[in-house]
């Protein structure tokens, strides 16, 4: 983020404009609108300058600039047509203290001027940090077009109305009773009305949820339970989120989320959500599986929307079915909203089909924990024997494997490979940190897969793929137009 985003109350605040001319009568317009004090300083005031003069709605400073002229303003506007004056603002504002905004300059900005579209009180404001302002003003008539004209006067009379709703609604209500009123139908609709029938419809809502909600007190001294999301983040990629995924970060009042799940992803989130990191990799849990069960139980009692965020899709390898087995076992509501999975977005972003018409025709996923031998321990948080894998029969000609978790277990199931029968040329490729802008790809053979695993960093993400498909990536390759590795050497 190259510059903060903030809306000023400027509001009988002094503001100078340095120039009159028809770059500066854009900024003078915006700032009138904004009820700002605006002061000029400029040699000849334009026609709409000099109205503006007349009506009282200006002051002009004077002809000339100088730097005394700053002390007490808010905002500072270089927008004459001689741009040493303006430099020499820019130099003088930026020792005083004072925010300046030298037009069309964005070197001499420390503050830039979006467009905007304005249905007060609601403002959307488009920037492209001063590198294409065209862009913006496109930008922006998109967006007009997609909200209705009188969409301030609904937020007008919802936000006259929060005392009262406060008043009625306890505080784990309130947010569901507009979430629900404020759908997007209805709000098209309120944008053809006028503000007392906008206002008579949101009350008569109120005093039903109202009713509502004595019933359900004389009923019950419990307080309302809440509700628990499980949500697939997807492979870490922030435009790889579902718009489900996306709608219900957006009413969260609690994220549970694990390490894999990108700051991209959470920065999407609702902004005063609380966030708990509870991730588990090997060798570092921030909580078991038991404290996350607790965590959501809790949350949930006391009336909130949690939502679990987990990377990829929760029910592959996510332990996704485990957490809503409890959540059933104590009458805890539940929706699971589907993600990416880590195998389908690798493959697909390595160039690598996991099958294909002529190299592959089945599908394997298991995870390097599953590929120890037989009764080895694993870090799983319960440690039964398992039956050893069958390679033969999961690998080779014909099929596709992946292997999530594996990394450190490569040299391990190398062997294990190779004891079933597996050709040691068989294609294989490990990809790391998979989708996102660090991704790594390393191609090779069986025979070559400890080799492959020791050139990743330990920490990073990464799945195997091993089978006819692998090499293929080799020549589908795209995202980024990474070069391909080949081989270990």
């Amino acid at each position: 983020m190259d510059f903060f985003p903030i809306f000023l109350n400027l509001r009988a605040q002094p503001v100078l404009l340095v120039g009159a001319g028809t770059v500066a009568e854009r900024k003078a317009r915006m700032l009138l609108q904004a009820s700002a004090t605006v002061k000029v300083v400029a040699r000849d005031l334009n026609k709409q300058f000099l109205a503006w003069q007349a009506e009282g709605r200006i002051e002009h400073l004077g002809k000339e600039y100088h730097a005394q002229i700053l002390h007490g303003k808010r905002l500072v506007f270089a927008a004459s047509s001689d741009r040493a004056l303006n430099a020499q603002v820019f130099t003088d504002a930026e020792q005083a203290g004072i925010l300046v905004n030298v037009v069309d300059d964005p070197d001499h900005c420390r503050f830039l001027s979006p467009a905007v579209i304005d249905r007060s009180p609601i403002q959307v404001a488009i920037s492209t940090g001063g590198s294409s302002p065209l862009l913006a003003r496109v930008i922006r008539g998109w967006i007009e077009r997609l909200l209705p004209l009188g969409l301030g006067r609904v937020a007008a009379v919802a936000g006259n109305l929060r005392t009262t709703v406060k008043q009625a609604l306890p505080v784990s209500q309130r947010r569901r009773f507009w979430q629900q009123l404020l759908e997007e139908k209805r709000l098209r609709s309120w944008s053809l009305q006028d503000e007392d029938q906008i206002s008579r419809q949101i009350r008569s809502a109120l005093d039903a949820e109202v009713k509502s909600t004595a019933t359900e007190n004389s009923t019950s001294e419990l307080p309302s339970q809440g509700k628990v999301f499980l949500v697939g983040a997807g492979p870490g990629r922030a435009d790889l989120l579902t718009l489900r995924a996306l709608h219900v970060l957006g009413q969260a009042d609690v994220i549970l989320h694990d390490q894999l799940v990108s700051s991209e992803v959470l920065d999407l989130a609702r902004r005063d959500a609380d966030r708990i990191d509870v991730g588990k990799r090997a060798g570092d849990h921030h909580r078991s599986q038991q404290e996350i069960h607790a965590l959501m139980l809790q949350q949930a009692s006391l009336g909130r929307t949690v939502v679990r965020l987990k990377g990829g899709d929760p029910f592959v390898f996510g332990r996704g079915g485990e957490e809503l087995e409890y959540l059933r076992q104590h009458d805890i509501a539940y929706e699971v909203v589907p993600g990416i999975s880590a195998a389908m977005a690798c493959g697909a972003y390595s160039g690598i089909p996991l099958t294909h018409r002529d190299h592959a025709a089945t599908l394997t996923f298991l995870t390097g924990h599953a590929a120890s031998p037989a009764g080895q321990s694993s870090n799983l948080a319960t440690d039964h024997s398992r039956p050893a894998v069958q390679w033969e029969a999961i690998a080779g000609n014909g099929r596709t494997a992946v292997i999530y978790m594996g990394l450190k277990q490569a040299g391990r199931i190398r062997t294990e490979l190779l004891r079933a029968g597996i050709a040691s040329d068989l294609p294989v490729a490990l990809v790391a940190n998979g989708t996102r802008d660090n991704q790594q790809v390393l191609h090779g053979t069986v025979n070559e897969l400890q080799q492959l695993a020791s050139r990743i960093e330990a920490a990073a993400p990464t799945l195997l793929i091993i089978g006819q498909v692998a090499a293929l990536g080799s020549t589908l390759s795209w995202f980024k137009n990474h070069p391909v590795l080949l081989a270990a050497a």
